[in-house]
């Protein structure tokens, strides 16, 4: 069970810096959608926490919002 709460809190990050690094950049989720060659329905699930990107496309998105990547992990 601990695993599965740990997994739980780590998607809850992800999402949570998904959202604050995209803002702070100033990019739409449309814009980042578009960067990375994804729906803007992707991109929101992403930040809602409902969905997990590739760690191909984690590294896509950090370099779109020009941040190392293990800062939306962090």
């Amino acid at each position: 069970m601990k695993k599965n709460v740990q997994r739980h809190s780590d998607i809850e990050k992800l999402a949570k810096n998904l959202k604050f690094y995209r803002q702070k950049a100033g990019i739409s989720q449309i814009e980042l959608c578009i960067q990375i060659n994804v729906t803007e329905e992707y991109v929101s699930k992403i930040e809602r926490g409902i969905r997990t990107p590739s760690l191909k496309r984690l590294f896509k998105i950090a370099e779109v919002l020009n941040i190392e990547p293990y800062l939306l992990l962090k």
